[in-house]
Protein backbone atom coordinates (compact mmCIF):
# COMPACT_ATOMS: atom_id res chain seq x y z
CA UNK A 1 0.00 0.00 0.00
CA UNK A 2 3.06 2.59 1.44
CA UNK A 3 4.57 1.33 -2.76
CA UNK A 4 1.29 2.29 -4.06
CA UNK A 5 1.11 5.82 -2.83
CA UNK A 6 4.35 6.78 -1.90
CA UNK A 7 6.35 5.36 -5.59
CA UNK A 8 9.05 2.73 -5.67
CA UNK A 9 11.39 2.20 -2.49
CA UNK A 10 14.78 3.54 -1.72
CA UNK A 11 16.74 0.59 -2.56
CA UNK A 12 15.12 0.11 -6.09
CA UNK A 13 15.69 3.28 -7.37
CA UNK A 14 19.86 3.00 -6.47
CA UNK A 15 19.38 0.08 -8.69
CA UNK A 16 17.31 1.40 -11.89
CA UNK A 17 20.00 4.85 -11.13
CA UNK A 18 22.90 1.92 -10.85
CA UNK A 19 21.65 0.19 -14.12
CA UNK A 20 21.11 3.76 -15.93
CA UNK A 21 24.33 4.91 -15.22
CA UNK A 22 26.23 1.43 -16.33
CA UNK A 23 24.39 1.30 -19.99
CA UNK A 24 25.57 4.95 -20.47
CA UNK A 25 29.13 3.79 -18.99
CA UNK A 26 28.67 0.41 -21.55
CA UNK A 27 27.36 3.07 -24.73
CA UNK A 28 30.60 5.29 -24.27
CA UNK A 29 33.26 2.75 -24.13
CA UNK A 30 31.65 1.49 -26.90
CA UNK A 31 31.48 4.21 -29.08
CA UNK A 32 35.14 5.03 -27.71
CA UNK A 33 36.19 1.62 -29.19
CA UNK A 34 34.42 1.83 -32.63
CA UNK A 35 35.86 5.57 -32.78
CA UNK A 36 39.72 3.84 -32.19
CA UNK A 37 38.94 1.08 -34.72
CA UNK A 38 38.10 3.80 -36.95
CA UNK A 39 40.98 6.17 -36.09
CA UNK A 40 43.48 2.67 -36.80
CA UNK A 41 41.94 1.45 -39.88
CA UNK A 42 41.95 4.97 -41.33
CA UNK A 43 45.76 5.34 -40.57
CA UNK A 44 46.29 2.08 -42.44
CA UNK A 45 44.24 3.12 -45.51
CA UNK A 46 45.46 6.48 -46.00
CA UNK A 47 48.46 6.56 -48.33
CA UNK A 48 51.62 6.73 -46.40
CA UNK A 49 53.45 9.06 -49.35
CA UNK A 50 56.79 7.42 -48.82
CA UNK A 51 57.73 5.93 -52.04
CA UNK A 52 57.65 7.89 -55.41
CA UNK A 53 54.64 10.03 -54.18
CA UNK A 54 56.55 11.24 -50.86
CA UNK A 55 56.01 15.01 -51.28
CA UNK A 56 52.60 14.04 -49.46
CA UNK A 57 54.68 13.69 -46.51
CA UNK A 58 56.67 17.17 -46.46
CA UNK A 59 53.65 19.10 -45.01
CA UNK A 60 53.46 16.94 -41.71
CA UNK A 61 56.97 16.79 -41.12
CA UNK A 62 57.13 20.20 -39.75
CA UNK A 63 55.34 19.76 -36.20
CA UNK A 64 57.91 17.85 -34.87
CA UNK A 65 60.25 20.64 -35.49
CA UNK A 66 61.40 22.86 -33.05
CA UNK A 67 59.82 26.34 -33.79
CA UNK A 68 62.73 28.88 -33.80
CA UNK A 69 63.54 29.49 -37.30
CA UNK A 70 65.21 32.53 -39.05
CA UNK A 71 63.40 32.24 -42.32
CA UNK A 72 60.45 29.42 -43.74
CA UNK A 73 60.08 28.97 -47.15
CA UNK A 74 56.46 28.49 -48.94
CA UNK A 75 55.97 27.27 -52.22
CA UNK A 76 55.71 24.62 -54.54
CA UNK A 77 58.20 21.83 -55.09
CA UNK A 78 60.31 25.06 -56.72
CA UNK A 79 61.49 25.76 -53.12
CA UNK A 80 61.72 21.86 -51.72
CA UNK A 81 64.07 20.85 -54.34
CA UNK A 82 66.00 23.88 -54.85
CA UNK A 83 67.05 25.33 -51.27
CA UNK A 84 68.92 23.32 -48.84
CA UNK A 85 68.68 24.76 -45.08
CA UNK A 86 71.80 22.18 -44.44
CA UNK A 87 74.16 24.78 -46.49
CA UNK A 88 72.21 28.11 -45.21
CA UNK A 89 73.01 27.06 -42.04
CA UNK A 90 76.38 25.72 -42.52
CA UNK A 91 77.62 28.67 -44.79
CA UNK A 92 75.90 31.68 -42.95
CA UNK A 93 74.22 30.38 -39.49
CA UNK A 94 70.77 30.76 -40.70
CA UNK A 95 68.42 28.62 -39.31
CA UNK A 96 65.37 27.52 -41.89
CA UNK A 97 62.69 25.64 -42.75
CA UNK A 98 60.96 24.48 -46.00
CA UNK A 99 56.98 24.52 -46.09
CA UNK A 100 56.63 23.22 -49.24
CA UNK A 101 54.39 20.44 -51.12
CA UNK A 102 53.85 19.29 -54.85
CA UNK A 103 51.65 21.94 -56.40
CA UNK A 104 51.12 24.19 -53.52
CA UNK A 105 48.41 26.84 -55.03
CA UNK A 106 49.09 30.37 -53.32
CA UNK A 107 46.13 30.04 -50.67
CA UNK A 108 47.21 26.55 -49.42
CA UNK A 109 50.68 28.95 -49.11
CA UNK A 110 48.81 31.98 -47.59
CA UNK A 111 46.52 29.34 -44.98
CA UNK A 112 50.00 27.30 -43.98
CA UNK A 113 51.87 30.91 -43.42
CA UNK A 114 48.90 31.70 -41.26
CA UNK A 115 48.83 28.56 -39.66
CA UNK A 116 52.69 28.92 -39.13
CA UNK A 117 52.68 32.11 -37.39
CA UNK A 118 50.32 30.75 -34.48
CA UNK A 119 53.75 28.58 -33.97
CA UNK A 120 56.53 30.58 -34.60
CA UNK A 121 57.43 34.09 -35.75
CA UNK A 122 60.00 33.74 -37.88
CA UNK A 123 62.56 37.27 -39.36
CA UNK A 124 61.97 36.38 -42.96
CA UNK A 125 59.02 34.44 -45.22
CA UNK A 126 60.08 33.47 -48.80
CA UNK A 127 57.17 32.70 -51.28
CA UNK A 128 58.26 31.43 -54.63
CA UNK A 129 56.00 33.52 -56.80
CA UNK A 130 55.08 30.82 -60.05
CA UNK A 131 51.91 29.38 -58.08
CA UNK A 132 50.29 32.95 -59.37
CA UNK A 133 50.23 31.01 -62.77
CA UNK A 134 46.87 29.22 -60.77
CA UNK A 135 43.53 30.53 -60.50
CA UNK A 136 41.10 28.43 -59.18
CA UNK A 137 41.71 24.64 -57.64
CA UNK A 138 43.20 22.06 -59.50
CA UNK A 139 43.78 18.77 -58.85
CA UNK A 140 42.65 17.01 -55.86
CA UNK A 141 45.27 14.50 -55.68
CA UNK A 142 47.99 17.19 -55.25
CA UNK A 143 45.19 19.13 -52.50
CA UNK A 144 45.82 16.17 -50.65
CA UNK A 145 49.08 16.12 -50.85
CA UNK A 146 48.98 19.94 -48.53
CA UNK A 147 46.10 19.32 -46.96
CA UNK A 148 46.04 15.89 -45.22
CA UNK A 149 49.82 16.64 -43.98
CA UNK A 150 47.62 19.81 -42.04
CA UNK A 151 47.00 19.81 -38.59
CA UNK A 152 43.08 20.37 -37.64
CA UNK A 153 42.82 24.56 -37.21
CA UNK A 154 40.77 27.06 -38.33
CA UNK A 155 43.27 28.02 -41.35
CA UNK A 156 43.27 23.94 -42.13
CA UNK A 157 39.47 24.32 -42.41
CA UNK A 158 39.47 27.69 -44.77
CA UNK A 159 42.35 25.72 -46.79
CA UNK A 160 40.71 23.16 -47.51
CA UNK A 161 37.18 25.00 -48.27
CA UNK A 162 39.66 27.36 -50.78
CA UNK A 163 41.02 24.32 -52.26
CA UNK A 164 38.11 21.60 -53.10
CA UNK A 165 37.70 21.08 -57.30
CA UNK A 166 33.70 20.79 -57.65
CA UNK A 167 34.08 16.80 -57.02
CA UNK A 168 35.29 17.00 -53.22
CA UNK A 169 33.54 16.72 -50.40
CA UNK A 170 34.09 18.43 -47.30
CA UNK A 171 33.36 15.52 -45.30
CA UNK A 172 36.43 13.10 -46.87
CA UNK A 173 38.96 15.81 -45.37
CA UNK A 174 37.30 15.55 -42.04
CA UNK A 175 37.03 11.59 -42.42
CA UNK A 176 39.50 10.58 -44.73
CA UNK A 177 38.31 6.99 -44.58
CA UNK A 178 35.66 7.91 -46.93
CA UNK A 179 38.01 8.62 -49.43
CA UNK A 180 40.44 5.80 -49.52
CA UNK A 181 38.17 2.66 -48.10
CA UNK A 182 38.74 1.40 -51.48
CA UNK A 183 42.61 0.85 -51.13
CA UNK A 184 42.00 -2.28 -49.31
CA UNK A 185 43.35 -4.26 -52.30
CA UNK A 186 46.38 -1.69 -52.50
CA UNK A 187 47.80 -2.34 -48.85
CA UNK A 188 51.26 -3.31 -48.39
CA UNK A 189 53.20 -4.34 -45.51
CA UNK A 190 54.23 -0.63 -45.83
CA UNK A 191 51.06 0.39 -44.98
CA UNK A 192 50.76 -1.48 -41.52
CA UNK A 193 54.16 -0.78 -40.34
CA UNK A 194 54.38 3.36 -41.00
CA UNK A 195 50.24 4.22 -39.87
CA UNK A 196 51.75 5.54 -36.73
CA UNK A 197 55.58 6.56 -37.43
CA UNK A 198 57.23 7.37 -40.53
CA UNK A 199 60.94 8.35 -41.10
CA UNK A 200 61.08 12.13 -42.48
CA UNK A 201 61.34 12.51 -45.89
CA UNK A 202 63.05 15.72 -45.83
CA UNK A 203 66.01 17.59 -44.39
CA UNK A 204 64.25 20.87 -42.80
CA UNK A 205 61.64 20.89 -45.33
CA UNK A 206 64.57 20.14 -47.95
CA UNK A 207 63.89 16.80 -50.59
CA UNK A 208 67.18 15.74 -51.94
CA UNK A 209 67.78 14.16 -55.09
CA UNK A 210 71.67 13.75 -56.10
CA UNK A 211 70.95 12.00 -59.43
CA UNK A 212 71.84 13.70 -62.71
CA UNK A 213 69.78 14.15 -66.00
CA UNK A 214 70.93 17.50 -68.11
CA UNK A 215 68.30 19.80 -69.18
CA UNK A 216 67.92 19.38 -72.98
CA UNK A 217 64.83 19.65 -75.45
CA UNK A 218 63.33 22.37 -72.84
CA UNK A 219 59.82 23.33 -74.92
CA UNK A 220 59.17 26.56 -76.34
CA UNK A 221 57.11 28.45 -74.37
CA UNK A 222 53.20 28.73 -75.74
CA UNK A 223 51.93 32.08 -76.45
CA UNK A 224 49.28 32.74 -73.87
CA UNK A 225 46.20 34.95 -74.60
CA UNK A 226 46.01 36.47 -71.75
CA UNK A 227 49.46 37.08 -69.32
CA UNK A 228 47.50 39.06 -66.70
CA UNK A 229 47.17 36.86 -63.26
CA UNK A 230 43.83 36.20 -62.05
CA UNK A 231 41.78 37.99 -59.85
CA UNK A 232 41.95 35.09 -56.87
CA UNK A 233 45.86 34.63 -56.97
CA UNK A 234 46.20 38.31 -57.01
CA UNK A 235 43.37 38.95 -53.63
CA UNK A 236 45.90 35.68 -51.48
CA UNK A 237 49.06 37.64 -52.68
CA UNK A 238 47.11 40.78 -50.95
CA UNK A 239 46.64 38.63 -47.96
CA UNK A 240 49.81 37.12 -47.75
CA UNK A 241 51.19 41.02 -48.03
CA UNK A 242 48.89 42.05 -44.76
CA UNK A 243 49.20 38.83 -42.82
CA UNK A 244 53.12 39.49 -43.08
CA UNK A 245 52.83 43.06 -42.21
CA UNK A 246 50.53 42.14 -39.39
CA UNK A 247 52.69 39.68 -37.65
CA UNK A 248 56.21 41.92 -38.17
CA UNK A 249 57.40 39.13 -40.85
CA UNK A 250 59.47 40.65 -43.97
CA UNK A 251 58.02 38.80 -47.02
CA UNK A 252 60.46 38.06 -49.69
CA UNK A 253 59.06 37.55 -53.32
CA UNK A 254 61.43 35.10 -55.16
CA UNK A 255 61.12 33.26 -58.73
CA UNK A 256 63.30 29.80 -58.45
CA UNK A 257 65.85 29.33 -61.42
CA UNK A 258 63.19 25.76 -62.63
CA UNK A 259 63.61 26.00 -66.65
CA UNK A 260 60.12 24.88 -66.85
CA UNK A 261 56.88 25.29 -66.86
CA UNK A 262 57.97 28.50 -68.27
CA UNK A 263 57.92 32.06 -66.38
CA UNK A 264 56.90 34.58 -68.78
CA UNK A 265 58.40 38.15 -69.10
CA UNK A 266 54.94 39.65 -68.79
CA UNK A 267 54.56 37.07 -65.64
CA UNK A 268 57.75 38.43 -64.25
CA UNK A 269 56.80 42.43 -64.71
CA UNK A 270 53.46 41.68 -63.03
CA UNK A 271 55.69 40.62 -59.80
CA UNK A 272 58.15 43.54 -60.29
CA UNK A 273 55.52 46.07 -59.99
CA UNK A 274 53.62 44.53 -57.45
CA UNK A 275 56.92 44.48 -55.09
CA UNK A 276 57.81 47.79 -56.05
CA UNK A 277 54.29 49.07 -55.27
CA UNK A 278 54.07 46.87 -51.71
CA UNK A 279 57.65 48.17 -50.52
CA UNK A 280 58.65 44.47 -51.06
CA UNK A 281 62.00 42.38 -52.17
CA UNK A 282 61.66 40.19 -55.47
CA UNK A 283 64.22 38.19 -57.04
CA UNK A 284 64.45 36.71 -60.08
CA UNK A 285 66.50 33.81 -59.49
CA UNK A 286 66.27 32.84 -62.95
CA UNK A 287 67.59 35.35 -64.36
CA UNK A 288 70.93 34.83 -61.65
CA UNK A 289 71.49 31.81 -63.40
CA UNK A 290 74.94 32.43 -64.51
CA UNK A 291 75.62 34.66 -61.22
CA UNK A 292 74.75 31.25 -59.31
CA UNK A 293 77.26 29.21 -61.35
CA UNK A 294 74.29 26.86 -62.49
CA UNK A 295 75.03 24.11 -64.99
CA UNK A 296 71.74 22.41 -66.44
CA UNK A 297 73.91 20.37 -67.50
CA UNK A 298 74.91 18.71 -64.40
CA UNK A 299 72.75 20.45 -61.74
CA UNK A 300 69.32 19.43 -62.39
CA UNK A 301 67.99 15.48 -61.42
CA UNK A 302 64.39 16.25 -64.77
CA UNK A 303 66.04 17.92 -67.41
CA UNK A 304 65.29 21.38 -65.48
CA UNK A 305 62.35 21.21 -63.76
CA UNK A 306 64.11 20.93 -60.20
CA UNK A 307 67.44 21.71 -59.25
CA UNK A 308 69.81 18.16 -57.89
CA UNK A 309 71.89 18.74 -54.49
CA UNK A 310 74.62 20.11 -56.51
CA UNK A 311 72.36 22.85 -57.94
CA UNK A 312 70.46 23.31 -54.18
CA UNK A 313 73.48 23.78 -52.85
CA UNK A 314 74.60 26.69 -55.10
CA UNK A 315 71.22 27.92 -55.23
CA UNK A 316 71.54 28.61 -51.27
CA UNK A 317 75.07 29.85 -51.42
CA UNK A 318 74.25 32.37 -53.20
CA UNK A 319 70.21 33.36 -51.61
CA UNK A 320 71.91 32.64 -48.47
CA UNK A 321 74.23 36.04 -48.59
CA UNK A 322 71.04 37.86 -49.95
CA UNK A 323 69.23 37.02 -46.79
CA UNK A 324 72.35 37.81 -44.65
CA UNK A 325 73.15 41.19 -46.66
CA UNK A 326 69.87 42.30 -47.53
CA UNK A 327 67.84 40.87 -44.97
CA UNK A 328 69.79 41.68 -41.98
CA UNK A 329 70.01 37.97 -40.39
CA UNK A 330 72.44 37.10 -37.87
CA UNK A 331 74.55 34.27 -37.83
CA UNK A 332 73.08 31.86 -34.93
CA UNK A 333 76.36 29.33 -34.80
CA UNK A 334 77.88 30.77 -31.46
CA UNK A 335 74.17 29.28 -30.08
CA UNK A 336 75.33 25.90 -28.64
CA UNK A 337 72.04 24.58 -28.17
CA UNK A 338 70.99 25.00 -31.88
CA UNK A 339 74.69 24.44 -32.95
CA UNK A 340 74.09 20.76 -31.24
CA UNK A 341 70.71 20.20 -33.02
CA UNK A 342 72.00 21.16 -36.24
CA UNK A 343 75.02 18.72 -35.77
CA UNK A 344 72.82 15.94 -36.07
CA UNK A 345 70.59 16.78 -38.92
CA UNK A 346 74.07 17.83 -40.48
CA UNK A 347 75.34 14.06 -39.90
CA UNK A 348 71.76 12.67 -41.15
CA UNK A 349 71.91 14.92 -44.14
CA UNK A 350 75.54 13.65 -45.53
CA UNK A 351 74.55 9.94 -44.88
CA UNK A 352 71.98 10.13 -47.20
CA UNK A 353 74.04 12.02 -49.55
CA UNK A 354 76.41 8.77 -49.35
CA UNK A 355 73.93 6.47 -49.97
CA UNK A 356 72.33 8.23 -52.77
CA UNK A 357 75.39 8.18 -54.64
CA UNK A 358 76.10 4.90 -53.97
CA UNK A 359 73.29 4.22 -55.27
CA UNK A 360 73.44 6.36 -58.34
CA UNK A 361 76.94 4.77 -59.19
CA UNK A 362 74.95 1.57 -58.69
CA UNK A 363 72.20 2.33 -61.17
CA UNK A 364 70.22 1.62 -58.40
CA UNK A 365 66.51 3.19 -57.62
CA UNK A 366 66.38 5.72 -55.00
Amino acid sequence: MCREIFGKSGSEETHMKKRRNSLILRALLTAVVVAAVLAGLQRVLMPKYTGADREGSMIGEYYSQEKDHDVIFIGDCEVYTNFSPAVLWEEYGINSYIRGSAEQLIWQSYYLAEETFTYEKPKVLVFNVLSMMFDEPQRESYNRMTLDGMRWSVSKIKCIEASMTEEENFIEYVFPILRFHDRWSELTKEDFTKAWKKDPVTFNGYYMRVDILPAENIPEERKLGDYRFGENAYSYLDKLTELCREEGVELVLIKAPSLYPPWYDEWDQQIVEYAEIHGLKYYNLLDAAEEIGLDYSTDTYDAGLHLNLSGAEKLSRYFGAILAEDCGLQDRRQERELALKWEEKLKAYREEIRRQKTLTDDGADR
